[in-house]
């Protein structure tokens, strides 16, 4: 999701309530891409595990759709409160939410609802934006609050988004014994972006729940989840498969090849021919067999990785369907590509459109599809499930 000058990196990390396997609270995003926005959600379902991750799950949804529907803050807090269960015990329906609705050119908005104050950074400073407090009129939610604030966001900019597990970990204990707090967190977000002033939205979210824990001396009290929002330089990666329709167009497919600014794979013995041949370069071929269902790498001067063509995108477009955080990447060529894929912000890919005699075997297994299906797939995927901003080219 890369806007003009900055790409958006989000990511968020939570640990369960101690003792329980289910997290109460919830953490939904959504690129819209023809409408160039990004939409984040952190809600904190009331109590823990199943019935706060329900009431949470229900917020988070409701949120989201309602925001990409571009309804009014009011009517969006009203609709959600409304809808949720009255809890049995305390005879309210609660669920505390914060949504972020992000435009490609930096217009960021931001909609909180009892969670702990946003956090936002300009480089290495806290940026306070102006907030209006929207106090809801209803009869059935007189009174109730709603925090609302925009701003145009530029690069190195950060948004830190927390659960009450973040702001009131340590409570009761000797050190924070009224809890962590947001002017603790902030202090901690403003040292390690001292330290590391590219700090990725991953490390920043993963150090703080750490931090909250370790205040719960590792035994978390409630629900703790962290989002951490980095507008950044992107990343890019090309991926070149497929030799062009028209051979005359060989020598143009190489400039481009050449002239990408950032990491470069090829996916196809043809392919690598191709570049090899107008690069007047060398492939030099590998004889590791580190997956056994694919043939080995091979490498040239100016290119990241050489693999074998659609039996290995293919591969890639199962893992990336299957990929969870937990996921260890093994070393094939095709875990390669993922782990180059998870490493960058914007993917390209070049696609050439000559059809290749091989593929259309019918001895060949039926899952083995034609390139640029293939290739689809996998971008709609890095774009709904990663949030990786997309560019294909056919050539």
């Amino acid at each position: 999701m890369s806007g003009e000058n900055f790409h958006i990196e989000v990511n968020c990390q939570q640990r369960s309530q101690d003792g329980e396997r289910i997290c109460g609270d919830v953490f939904l995003s959504q690129r819209i891409p023809e409408e160039n926005r990004t939409i984040i959600v952190l809600s904190d379902g009331m109590g823990h595990g199943v019935k706060a991750n329900m009431l949470a799950t229900l917020t988070a949804t409701m949120a989201l759709n309602f925001t990409k529907e571009h309804k009014e803050v009011e009517k969006i807090a009203e609709i959600i409160m409304n809808t949720l269960p009255v809890c049995s015990e305390r005879k309210i329906s609660y669920s505390t939410f914060t949504v972020i609705d992000i435009h490609d050119e930096g217009l960021t908005r931001i909609l909180e609802y009892d969670n702990p104050h946003a956090m936002i950074y300009r480089g290495r400073q806290p940026l306070e934006p102006e907030w209006t407090c929207i106090v809801m009129n209803s009869e059935k939610h007189i009174g109730k609050e709603i925090l609302t604030c925009s701003f145009t966001a530029r690069k190195e900019d950060r948004i830190i988004l927390c659960t009450d597990g973040v702001a009131q970990s340590g409570m009761g204990f000797t050190a924070y014994p009224f809890g962590w707090g947001r002017d603790n967190a902030s202090a901690q977000i403003r040292d390690l972006i001292n330290r590391d002033p590219a700090i990725s939205a991953r490390k920043m979210a993963t150090r703080l729940v750490n931090m909250a824990v370790q205040n719960d001396r590792n035994h978390p009290q409630d629900d703790t989840s962290c989002v951490a929002i980095y507008f950044r330089e992107p990343r890019k990666l090309l991926i070149c498969s497929g030799p062009p329709y028209a051979q005359e167009q060989d020598t143009i497919l190489a400039e481009q090849v050449k002239k990408f600014d950032g990491r470069k794979v090829l996916c196809g013995a043809t392919t690598a021919d191709i570049i090899a041949r107008e690069w007047k370069a060398k492939i030099i071929d590998s004889f590791d067999f580190t997956d056994p269902e694919l043939p080995p790498t091979s490498s040239m001067e100016g290119v990241d990785l050489i693999t074998e063509g659609i039996l290995t995108l293919s591969k890639v477009s199962k893992i990336l369907d299957q990929y969870t955080e937990n996921m260890r990447l093994g070393k094939g060529p095709a875990d390669e590509i993922v782990k180059m894929i998870l490493q960058s912000d914007e993917v390209h890919f070049i696609v050439g459109t000559r059809i290749n005699i091989a593929h259309q075997d019918p001895s060949l297994p039926v899952e083995l599809e034609i390139r640029r299906t293939v290739i689809k797939r996998i971008a709609r995927v890095l774009e709904r499930k990663f949030l990786l901003g997309i560019h294909i080219d056919f050539i």
